[in-house]
C-alpha cells in the first residue's frame, strides 16, 4: 500500500478503537495519558500516529533487509512463538523477524515510545532458537520517533543476557509469592502502581 493508504487504515482503526473506548469510559479524565486534558491527548496521539505511520512506510520501502518467511511462505510479523526457557514455558509475539542482505536473521521490536529492553530482544532470540531452530544473534528496535532502526545489539547465547536463568528465577519467585517492590523511574508508567506496596508514585 501507499503511505496514504496505510495512513487511512490507521485513521479508521484509531477512530473505531477510540469510539469503542469512549463508549466504555466516556470521562477521558480517567484515561491514562501522556499529558494535558484527555480529549486533547486523543487528538495529539492521532496526529502523531498518522505522521509515524507515513514515516514507517517511507522507511520500509527503501530498506535493504526483508521479512523472514517460514517454510509455508508466511511472513514473520507478530510471530507467536512458545518454547521452554529455563524449565518455564515462555511465549512471545515478535514484531518482526528480518533478514539482512547476507541472509542473517535479526529480531526487531517496533517502538512508538522510548523504553527499550535488551532482555526482551534476548528473550525473542532465545525463542527463535528454541522454537524454530534458527540462529539469530542480533536484535534492534525500530524507533517511530526517529523513523529508523536503532543500532543492533548482541543477543547471541554468549552475550550474557542469562535468559533461561532469569525466567527460572522469576518462576521460583512467583511460586514463593515473592514480589518485592523495586520503586524507580519505571513506576511512572506502571499500569498497576495503584496496587503496589510502594507508595512512591501514588
Amino acid at each position: 500500500m501507499t503511505c496514504e493508504e496505510v495512513a487511512d487504515v490507521y485513521s479508521e482503526t484509531y477512530t473505531d478503537l477510540t469510539r469503542a473506548a469512549l463508549s466504555r469510559t466516556p470521562d477521558t479524565e480517567h484515561w491514562l495519558r501522556a499529558k494535558g486534558e484527555g480529549t486533547q491527548d486523543i487528538e495529539d496521539r492521532y496526529a502523531l500516529g498518522v505522521a509515524q505511520t507515513r514515516a514507517y512506510v517511507e522507511w520500509a520501502l527503501g530498506r535493504e533487509s526483508g521479512i523472514w518467511r517460514d517454510s509455508r511462505g508466511v511472513p514473520a510479523i507478530e510471530l507467536h512463538l512458545t518454547a521452554p526457557l529455563g524449565g518455564v514455558i515462555v511465549q512471545g509475539y515478535i514484531d518482526q523477524l528480518t533478514t539482512d542482505e547476507a541472509g542473517a536473521l535479526n529480531v526487531r521490536d517496533l517502538k512508538t515510545g522510548t523504553t527499550r529492553s535488551k532482555f526482551q530482544l534476548a528473550t525473542y532470540g532465545a525463542l527463535v532458537r528454541a522454537a524454530l531452530g534458527e540462529e539469530v544473534n542480533r536484535g534492534d528496535w525500530y524507533m517511530a520517533k526517529t523513523g529508523k532502526p536503532s543500532r543492533a545489539v548482541d543477543i547471541s547465547e554468549g552475550a550474557g543476557h542469562k535468559v533461561s536463568e532469569k525466567f527460572r528465577a522469576m518462576d521460583e519467585g512467583v511460586k514463593r509469592g515473592d514480589f518485592p517492590a523495586k520503586a524507580g523511574f519505571e513506576c511512572r508508567f506502571c499500569d498497576v502502581s495503584h496496587a503496589c506496596s510502594s507508595n512512591r508514585y501514588r
